[in-house]
């Protein structure tokens, strides 16, 4: 697998995988490597690892971290992070990345 800082900058300028509905920004010149918080994963201080994470706009990204207020539930915002994951993963995958 390609080292954590490869998949930090293979982020950029990507489209948002999380996609929030009435959240997103669409604009990849904001784009990050989100990491998903799994329990066993990661822990205070400690990110899991870049493979379990989404390519986000910042939007969504801030989001998922609670750092703004939507109209979704907590459990909401992880199966929209989750499934960002799977799409990003795929895509690393398919370009030989993962």
């Amino acid at each position: 697998m390609a080292n954590s800082v490869n998949l930090r900058k293979a982020a950029r300028g990507r489209e948002c995988q999380l996609r929030v509905p009435g959240v997103c920004n669409f604009n990849p010149e904001t784009t990050v490597l989100a990491h998903y918080r799994l329990a066993g994963t990661c822990g205070t201080g400690i990110k899991p690892d870049d493979a379990q994470a989404a390519f986000a706009c910042s939007a969504c990204h801030d989001a998922v971290d609670g750092r703004i207020k939507t109209p979704f539930s907590r459990e909401d915002l992880r199966l929209f992070h989750a499934e960002g994951v799977f799409r990003t993963q795929q895509i690393l995958r398919d370009e030989g990345i993962l």
